[in-house]
């Protein structure tokens, strides 16, 4: 490693030191391009002030510039896409051709403009709707996501993700699901890699001010990503370059649950430097999906600085940097059980405890998210560049407990402890890259290294007076009170040692000093490790003809708790049928799949703790270090425009993955950790359709089927939530279909505004907690043989016991027992199996439950948001004002994302949601 890090610092300044070419220009840094060139008359003469514009009519990018006094342009900041380029003159013919950028690498374009008046306007045809490409992906462009509206104000990033990607299921808190994977997802950031989560429950997100474009590959990933693959997002930020009078905005909104917002953003440069800041900020009474459809304890805010610094020393050198700051404070949303909380304020060790109430759980977190990422890129030839890019990125999360720990109480088997958290997750290292593009060819070869720095320290203390009992009564149940088996014969009681009650957990005296009810102090747990990772990767586009390749490999080594080594081909044929504006494509990946690094010390040591492992629900017999897995992916799809209107995109898509990883949750908080499943096998399908524009009309649909079937045992991680029989489940991630909608409409007059509208359904996702009658399924909860709720009723009936989930548990989940519906208040000990229903979760006839083929299911849902905005209201030329009005969930939906998931828990969507936004353009 020594060796390679000589090795790149001698040739970067090998580099700095070279001659400088005059006739090359910038280039762009990370995942995007450069289009430069000259325009001339036919003699040669070159023509300044001609007008020269760039377009993408299905991301919607569309930009313009002026030549310079020696006929030249550049465009940098380009997203790799193809374009058509058009080129206007006063007294010259206009000339127009289509360029495509799949490279860093400078496209270059000498246009010769012929004298005379006749014009040459680029038509739309369905050959410009068509991508020669072996992976389905998806392009947006800064104009589509601004008027898209979108659920979350603090994870917008990942809304706009949701909304516009096919094969990604929503979930609660800003959280999706891509291809049937739970946070198998990579964002790269101007070319910097960032596999760890990027949600508001995790780490805070980049903010979408501050995003040009994006490109989500839902395809078989390039050899140059690895790590988390199912969905990978390139992001790529604005830039103030070129911009050479001072631009930006203001805006400020205000709207429903007390949410306020502010931003401001600049963009300031020259042609060799350029400056882009933002700035903004959120307050609001509803920061997370709470579990209860009316807002309480759930208040948030946010704070976000973003810098973009990008200087071009000579035409062959230019140097970028990206500075970010993030902070955010919420609560954690308390359900009713959460309130007015009884607990043991004294006598906790006696035989008759006191309880009273402690009062209202108030847990809450802050997370601090700092990041810093330079490159250098040097152009070596007109065919090759080079890139080295550095960066470190931090989290500091902290989790609050509420002030009396007792508060933390919550319902039966969902939070027995009060937890304390202060991690951090430190993300250093480098990305090296040569890009060559000539001929036939597109070619990139690099290397990345980082090592991650995981430092977590919890602090726990029991608060459940039964959860530890010494004793109980003679029908095995726990009794309050007591400290120690031996004081329980005396009151005729038994000692809890498992012989009268088996599904009891035994005393363990090991816990007793950390049982806060009986006089107990917390208990202290401190892990660290670094994760060291290298990646090594050369990849070629090679087009002949009709026939396009894709050819790559990859390697990777991974040396964390445990180590893996990996070699990953990655293989894509795509086939232009030109008569049919038609696209075929297939292609393969293997990937390594590595450990997700939230609280991954605590997962994987927890288990060998025997304070620790009792709290995290371990499995027996499960190992605790979690290990890298690795997947075959297999993808078969194609792209066909119909005629110049519209254009679908779709693929096939089968995933084995061996050593499936997912997360479980530590009682009710928003601390969750990784465990790891034997396999899991994700089929289905995902579709784009999209329409660029139509007398002011633009739409696109997303739809999707992809299941996510895995399959015990659970080999590495704490908490358990099936069995361990080999026998398939749908994970709580796992939907049948969805679909969104977007439609967006220009209004054609003067002074009128645009509308937009989004219709998104989810068939839902599966919710394993909810109650069920019978079932021969041995992973399922409803099996009688796993102490499932099935019970025969007095009166004979078959019947399911409900004991398990308080009232508001089942107000939560809308169960009706032979049409009465459970309120927060009273609900029902049993009902009759086939007297059970719910408006808000599927539950399957008795007997025909199944976690594989017939799991419970949220309950289909339709959502529906719109928009309206004027962008120019007063019709100024420098200065504008907009105005934008923005409704989600505006049919007021009562629906849920989740019941009990092991995940997250319970959460429901949005109420209706009204904003409207002020801003102020220069």
């Amino acid at each position: 490693m020594r060796t390679l890090v000589r090795c790149i610092t001698v040739s970067l300044l090998a580099l700095f030191l070279q001659a400088v070419v005059p006739q090359l220009f910038a280039q762009s840094a990370g995942n995007s391009g450069t289009i430069v060139g000259t325009v001339t008359d036919a003699s040669g003469a070159v023509i300044p002030g001609a007008i020269v514009t760039i377009e993408n009519p299905v991301s919607g990018l569309t930009r313009t510039i002026t030549t310079d006094a020696t006929g030249q342009y550049q465009f940098t900041n380009v997203p790799f896409n193809p374009y058509h380029v058009q080129i206007k003159k006063d007294g010259f013919a206009s000339q127009a051709q289509d360029v495509g950028v799949r490279s860093s690498v400078p496209v270059t374009l000498k246009v010769a403009l012929q004298v005379g008046t006749a014009a040459t306007t680029v038509t739309v045809t369905g050959s410009d709707l068509i991508e020669q490409d072996s992976s389905l992906h998806t392009n947006l462009d800064r104009d589509l996501f601004q008027k898209v509206p979108l659920e979350s104000q603090s994870s917008s990033l990942s809304s706009l993700v949701t909304m516009a990607s096919p094969g990604v299921a929503a979930d609660s808190n800003g959280l999706f699901h891509g291809l049937g994977d739970h946070a198998s997802n990579s964002f790269s950031v101007d070319g910097q890699p960032i596999t760890d989560q990027q949600s508001k429950v995790f780490s805070n997100q980049i903010p979408s001010n501050s995003v040009q474009s994006i490109e989500v590959i839902s395809g078989a990933p390039p050899a140059e990503y690895g790590d988390k693959t199912s969905l990978v997002i390139n992001v790529t930020t604005r830039s103030g370059q070129g911009i050479t009078k001072p631009t930006g905005s203001v805006t400020s909104s205000y709207g429903s649950f007390g949410s306020a917002t502010t931003g401001v953003d600049l963009s300031y440069g020259q042609k060799n430097w350029g400056n882009f800041f933002e700035a903004d900020g959120l307050n609001t009474g509803r920061f997370l999906d709470p579990p209860e459809f009316i807002v309480f304890h759930d208040k948030g805010n946010e704070e976000n600085f973003f810098d973009r610094v990008d200087y071009q020393f000579t035409p062959k050198d230019s140097f970028h940097v990206n500075g970010n700051y993030t902070r955010s404070w919420f609560q954690t949303p308390n359900a009713f059980d959460n309130l007015n909380v009884q607990n043991v304020v004294s006598g906790g060790t006696s035989a008759s405890p006191v309880f009273a109430s402690v009062g209202d759980t108030d847990q809450n977190s802050k997370i601090e998210t700092f990041n810093i990422a330079p490159t250098y890129t040097h152009l070596i030839s007109d065919a090759a560049l080079f890139n080295f890019g550095a960066y470190v990125r931090r989290d500091a999360y902290n989790y609050y407990p509420s002030g009396n720990p007792l508060a933390d109480l919550g319902p039966p088997n969902l939070q027995t402890s009060s937890i304390a958290q202060n991690r951090t997750l430190t993300n250093a290292g480098f990305h090296t890259d040569i890009s060559y593009s000539k001929g036939i060819n597109t070619a990139k070869a690099g290397a990345v290294y980082e090592q991650t720095f995981l430092r977590e320290n919890d602090s726990l203390g029991i608060v459940e007076n039964t959860y530890n009992s010494p004793c109980t009564d003679l029908n095995g149940n726990p009794v309050n009170g007591f400290n120690d088996p031996s004081q329980c014969a005396g009151v005729g009681l038994a000692p809890n040692d498992g012989s009268i009650n088996p599904g009891l957990r035994p005393f363990q005296p090991q816990l007793r000093p950390f049982d806060l009810t009986r006089g107990g102090s917390d208990y202290n747990f401190t892990g660290r490790t670094d994760v060291k990772e290298l990646a090594l990767y050369i990849e070629d586009q090679i087009k002949a003809g009709n026939w396009l390749f894709n050819l790559g490999i990859r390697g990777d080594l991974y040396n964390g708790l445990t180590v893996a080594r990996q070699a990953e081909p990655r293989v894509g044929i795509a086939y232009n049928i030109k008569p049919s504006n038609t696209v075929l494509r297939v292609s393969y990946a293997r990937t390594l799949e590595t450990p997700f690094n939230e609280n991954l010390v605590l997962s994987s040591n927890g288990c060998s703790n025997a304070v620790l492992s009792p709290l995290l629900l371990c499995t027996p017999g499960v190992s605790g270090t979690l290990t890298p897995g690795y997947r075959n992916e297999f993808h078969a799809g194609f792209q066909q425009a119909f005629g110049k209107f519209v254009v679908i995109s779709g693929d096939y898509i089968w995933k084995y993955t061996h050593g499936a990883f997912d997360f479980s949750v530590l009682g009710n908080t928003p601390i969750t950790f990784p465990i790891d499943w034997h396999n899991s096998k994700i089929p289905g399908y995902a579709l784009r359709a999209d329409l660029p524009n139509y007398h002011n009309v633009s739409a696109y649909v997303v739809m999707s089927s992809v299941s996510a079937r895995f399959f015990p045992a659970q080999i590495a991680g704490a908490g358990a939530t099936v069995g361990q029989s080999g026998f398939p489940f749908r994970i709580d991630h796992d939907e049948r279909y969805n679909e969104t909608t977007h439609v967006q409409y220009q209004m054609p007059w003067k002074r009128t505004p645009w509308i937009g509208f989004n219709w998104r359904y989810d068939s839902g996702l599966v919710a394993g907690s909810a109650p069920c009658f019978n079932t021969v399924d041995p992973n399922s909860i409803c099996n009688p043989a796993n102490g499932g709720p099935s019970i025969t009723l007095p009166n004979g009936q078959p019947g399911i016991n409900l004991t398990g989930l308080t009232f508001d548990q089942q107000f939560e989940a809308g169960l009706i027992c032979d049409g009465v519906r459970a309120t927060r208040t009273a609900g029902f000990a049993s009902c009759d199996a086939a007297g059970l229903t719910s408006k808000l979760i599927n539950i399957p006839a008795p007997n025909t439950e199944d976690d594989d083929k017939n799991p419970q299911r949220i309950a289909p849902r339709n959502l529906f948001d719109a928009s309206v905005g004027e962008d120019n209201l007063f019709n100024g030329d420098r200065y504008k004002w907009s105005l934008r009005f923005t409704g989600v969930n505006i049919a007021n939906k009562y629906a849920l994302y989740n019941f009990l998931s092991t995940f997250s828990g319970t959460h429901y969507v949005t109420p209706r949601a009204l904003t409207a936004e002020l801003g102020f353009h220069f």
